[in-house]
């Protein structure tokens, strides 16, 4: 049980509950509004954190790798033997692993142009890919086309096409379908490279960044709303339920999917894939900044202006939710790199994680949003 305390004049959102600005309203419109109360100013500061020292300079990191990964790409289609595939294998590596850091950012642009449907919706349809290769035509902006793209097609791509390098290779070099193929691997790149485009111009040249940080009220079309959304849902998800809940059968019954596990064809980079991005959780609550690597406004640091606490200890809940990243991260320690297997013969403790998981949902999703005054607005349906 959570309570809730405001400080200085902050108590006006709790007192005049019924302004918009400070307990969500009727509307959706995100048209900035100025701070009008103590709360609100905080809000306004920790946006500008998040947008500067963490979400801006997150992007940046990851379009140096993705740029990188990109450029690999194309020597490997131009001369595909087995320099050029080890090469464009490390870069697809170091880019998944950094895109763990910003996929959690599903607000504004990243919403609006489904950032995560062209990047990372696994396990990758072998089968579509085929299909699309083969008939050397598909869209790629359908619902359907989203697990034939992305960093899941191209670990099947350049992992899962046969047992030994030979054998991919013989795959853009000798088979019949080789041309057809390289062209495949070109279509989903400029794809990702097209979309991330987007979502980054408008950040940081399109005025998105100015928007975001002055829609300080917390109704569900500004920022703060918008951004704890995209958070929680990541977490819970795609983090707790993608790289978890499903392969190991905590969600459907006991019935283990290790074939469902990111990053399935590299075999060993799926628990650095899952604890790269519940660090960037645990670093995003906390203002970690990607510049300094201090602390600064956060979702920690706004929780604790509202004086969020556990009514029976009085323990604050930023504390209690942080014991439990912790908790979390014990577990993913005893683990090894390969989940697949894990999944197949260590599933207990692939389970904890997730149970582990699933209290900190509970925490974020429930005691956190309650006390911000803020509502989910995405759905599952799993009782949380």
């Amino acid at each position: 049980m959570i309570r809730f305390g405001w400080k200085q004049i902050g108590f006006t959102c709790a007192f005049l509950g019924a302004l918009w600005a400070c307990g969500g309203g009727s509307t959706d419109d995100p048209t900035p509004t100025p701070p009008t109360d103590q709360a609100s100013s905080d809000r306004k500061v920790m946006l500008t954190n998040i947008a500067d020292n963490i979400i801006l300079p997150s992007y940046a990191n990851f379009k140096t790798k993705f740029d990188g990964m990109l450029a690999k790409a194309d020597a490997f289609a131009a001369k595909p033997d087995k320099a050029a595939l080890t090469e464009f294998r490390q870069a697809w590596v170091d880019a998944y692993t950094e895109w763990q850091k910003v996929e959690l950012f599903d607000v504004g642009p990243a919403e609006q142009h489904t950032l995560r449907n062209f990047f990372n919706i696994y396990p990758a349809d072998v089968a579509g890919i085929e299909t699309y290769v083969a008939a050397g035509t598909g869209s790629l902006e359908v619902p359907l086309s989203y697990p034939k793209q992305g960093f899941p097609a191209l670990d099947y791509l350049l992992n899962g096409l046969g047992a030994n390098d030979d054998a991919i290779l013989a795959s853009y070099t000798t088979a019949a379908d080789a041309a057809k193929r390289i062209a495949y691997l070109k279509r989903i790149t400029t794809q990702m490279n097209t979309v991330f485009t987007a979502v980054y111009t408008e950040w940081t040249t399109g005025g998105y960044r100015d928007t975001f940080v002055n829609c300080t009220a917390l109704n569900a079309g500004c920022s703060t709303s918008k951004l704890v959304n995209g958070f929680v849902l990541n977490y819970e998800r795609y983090i707790r339920s993608g790289k978890f809940g499903i392969p190991s059968g905590a969600m459907t019954n006991g019935t283990i999917a290790p074939e469902k596990v990111e990053g399935y064809y590299k075999k060993d980079l799926s628990l650095t894939l899952a604890k790269t991005a519940h660090q960037a959780t645990i670093d995003f609550f906390n203002g970690k900044s990607i510049k300094t690597g201090q602390e600064g406004p956060s979702l920690k640091t706004y929780l604790t202006s509202l004086g969020a606490k556990d009514s029976s200890t009085g323990t604050a809940l930023v504390d209690i939710i942080n014991s439990q990243f912790t908790s979390t991260n014990q577990q993913l320690n005893t683990l090894k790199p390969n989940l697949a297997d894990e999944t197949r013969t260590n599933t207990a403790a692939v389970v904890e994680v997730y149970t582990r998981m699933q209290k900190a949902v509970r925490m974020l999703k429930v005691d956190m949003t309650t006390a911000m005054s803020i509502s989910i607005t995405y759905t599952d349906n799993d009782g949380d």
